[in-house]
C-alpha cells in the first residue's frame, strides 16, 4: 500500500475541549471579569491519539480523518489570522516492538483533513507503523475524528481491527480484557504532550484485584508510546476475564487495549463509558455465534443487574441470562448463547432493584463464525450521544448502523458525508421507538467513491446510543469490527464575556 507524507503538529495551544478546561482573556492579556452566565462555543483546538496499529508484517492500515460540517469555528483574538489545521505526527516508541532489539524506523504517516465535510484517507502497511498523536485547530477542530482500520489477513493477530482514535485523558476502564494463555492483550499508553506522564494499571479478575508488579508509576515520555503486555504484570494464574483500570498520577495519555486470540481473531478494546448504574451496549451483530458479557463494580457495593436485549420490536429477557450479580471489586461474566437469534440487538443493563443503583462498567466479547473461520470484536458500554458523534471509514457494503433508545422514543439526524473520492452527502431523520434498536444499512451517499463518515445528532425525545459495524469478510473469515459513537465534544461551555473582550458579538 502507498503511504502518504506526514505533517507536523502546530505547536501553539488554544482552547481545548479534550483537556477539560477553557479560559478567556482580554486582548491585552488581562483575565476576563467574573461571568454572570454561560454559553456554548465551538472548540478551537482538540487532540487525538492513535496507537500503533499492528506488529504484523502483513498488516494493512487505513487512516480516515474527518471533520463534520455545521458547527462553525470560535472567533479568535482580534488581529490573528491563524490557518485552521488538522495534523498528525508520529509518537516515538519508548520500547522496542519489532523483535530486533531496535526501535522501528518510523515510516511516512497519514495526510490530514483540509476542509470540513470531506474525509481524507491514507494508507500504511507492515508492522513498523508508529503510534500517532495529532491536533486540529480552528474550523477543523469541532468534531474532528480519526478512524484507524487494520486488516491482518494471516497469523496470530489475524482479523479486522477498528478503533476511533481517542482523546487523551486520565482515567480509563477496559472490561473484557484477558491474561489467558490463548490471548495476547497489550494496553497501549500514548502521551501526546510536551511533558512526561506517569500511569498506573490495575487488573481485576473474578476474585478481585490481581497481585501485580511493575504496574505503578509507569513512565510515558513526552510524545511517545508504551505498549504493556497484561500477562506480564501479574504472577497469578491466567484469567480469561479481566477488567483493566488505567489512571495517571501526572499528565494524561491515550489508552486502548489490543486483544489477539490464537483461535478467534483480534480487535481493539476501546474504553468503556464511565461507571454508571445503567449501561447500554449497542450493535450486537445478527449472526453472532458467541456473546460474553463482562462487568465490574468499582465501588463498595455489589451490583445486581437486570439483563435485557433491545430488538427491533421491543425489549426482551435473554433465555437463561436475565440477571447478573457483580461483587464489589470483582469481575463478573455471563455467556449469552443464541442471544440475537438472527436480528441485530443491543444489551441493556439496569439495576434489578431501582432503589439500589450501583455503578458498573461493562463490555461484550462478540464472536462471528465457527471452527477455524471465526472473528472476534468488542463492544464497550456506550454513553448516549448528547450533541453529535461521528464514526469515519464506512464502506458502500458492509456498514451497519445501530441506534438504541433505552427509554422513551427519540428522533435523530443521521448524515452520510461525501466520499473520500467523491459523492454527495445525504441526511435523514430517524425515529427510534423507546426500548428498541433501529438498524440502518442503506447509508451510502449518492455517487459514493471511497469511504464516508456517519454523523449522529439528537433532534428530540429520549437518549440514543449508537454503534457502527464494519464487515469485511476475507477468505471465508467473517472479519468485522464494532465502534460505538462517542460524543465529539465539538462545543465547550464558557462564561459569557463582556462585549469588549472580542470573543462574542
Amino acid at each position: 500500500m502507498k503511504r502518504t507524507t506526514l505533517s507536523l503538529i502546530a505547536g501553539a495551544t488554544a482552547l481545548a475541549a479534550v483537556t477539560g478546561f477553557a479560559a478567556l482573556t482580554a486582548p491585552d492579556g488581562t483575565a476576563a471579569p467574573e461571568a454572570k452566565a454561560t454559553t456554548r462555543l465551538p472548540v478551537e483546538r482538540v487532540g487525538l491519539v492513535c496507537p500503533a496499529p499492528s506488529t504484523s508484517e502483513v498488516a494493512e492500515t487505513l487512516y480516515t480523518s474527518y471533520t463534520p460540517t455545521g458547527t462553525g469555528a470560535a472567533k479568535g483574538t482580534p488581529g490573528k489570522t491563524d490557518q485552521p489545521t488538522a495534523l498528525l505526527r508520529t509518537a516515538t516508541s519508548a520500547t522496542p516492538s519489532n523483535g530486533t532489539g531496535k526501535k522501528p524506523k518510523a515510516p511516512k504517516a497519514p495526510a490530514t483533513v483540509t476542509t470540513p465535510g470531506k474525509p481524507v484517507t491514507a494508507e500504511a502497511e507492515g508492522g513498523s507503523v508508529p503510534a500517532l498523536t495529532g491536533s486540529a485547530t480552528g474550523a477543523l477542530a469541532p468534531g474532528w475524528t480519526v478512524q484507524q482500520t487494520t486488516v491482518v489477513p494471516a497469523g496470530g493477530a489475524r482479523g479486522l481491527l477498528g478503533l476511533g482514535c481517542g482523546a487523551p485523558d486520565t482515567d480509563f476502564w477496559f472490561p473484557a480484557a484477558s491474561t489467558a494463555k490463548e490471548r495476547q492483550d497489550y494496553v497501549h499508553l500514548t502521551n501526546p504532550d510536551d511533558t512526561a506522564a506517569v500511569a498506573d494499571i490495575e487488573l481485576y479478575g473474578p476474585e478481585g484485584l490481581l497481585k501485580s508488579q511493575f504496574t505503578e508509576g509507569i513512565p510515558v515520555p513526552a510524545h511517545s508510546t508504551v505498549p504493556v503486555l497484561l500477562s506480564t504484570l501479574t504472577s497469578e494464574p491466567a484469567r480469561r476475564d479481566v477488567t483493566v483500570h488505567v489512571t495517571t498520577r501526572s499528565g494524561r495519555v491515550g489508552a486502548a487495549v489490543a486483544a489477539a486470540d490464537d483461535k478467534l481473531g483480534s480487535d481493539w478494546i476501546a474504553p468503556a463509558a464511565d461507571p454508571a448504574s445503567t449501561a447500554v451496549l449497542p450493535g450486537i451483530p445478527a449472526d453472532a455465534t458467541s456473546v460474553r458479557l463482562v462487568a465490574f463494580a468499582p465501588g463498595d457495593d455489589d451490583a445486581d443487574l437486570k439483563v435485557q436485549l433491545a430488538t427491533a420490536t421491543g425489549t426482551i429477557v435473554p433465555a437463561g441470562g436475565g440477571s447478573l450479580h457483580v461483587k464489589s471489586g470483582m469481575t463478573a461474566f455471563a455467556d449469552l448463547p443464541d442471544l440475537t437469534r438472527g436480528a441485530v440487538g443491543s444489551l441493556l443493563l439496569t439495576p434489578s432493584d431501582p432503589k439500589k443503583p450501583t455503578p458498573v462498567v461493562a463490555a461484550l466479547q462478540v464472536v462471528r463464525g465457527k471452527g477455524e473461520n471465526t472473528e472476534i470484536a468488542f463492544i464497550p458500554a456506550a454513553a448516549a450521544v448528547s450533541a453529535r458523534a461521528t464514526v469515519a471509514d464506512n464502506r458502500a457494503k458492509g456498514t451497519t448502523l445501530s441506534l438504541t433508545a433505552p427509554g422513551t422514543d427519540a428522533r435523530v439526524k443521521v448524515t452520510a458525508s461525501a466520499g473520500s473520492e467523491g459523492g454527495t452527502p445525504m441526511s435523514r431523520t430517524v425515529t427510534v421507538k423507546g426500548g428498541t434498536t433501529t438498524v440502518l444499512t442503506d447509508l451510502a451517499p449518492e455517487g459514493l467513491k471511497g469511504s464516508y463518515a456517519l454523523t449522529v445528532e439528537p433532534v428530540s425525545g429520549g437518549k440514543v446510543h449508537a454503534a457502527r459495524t464494519l464487515a469485511l469478510p476475507e477468505d471465508g473469515v467473517p472479519m468485522f469490527t464494532v465502534q460505538t459513537f462517542v460524543d465529539d465534544r465539538g462545543t465547550v461551555e464558557l462564561p459569557t464575556a463582556h462585549q469588549d473582550l472580542g470573543v462574542l458579538d
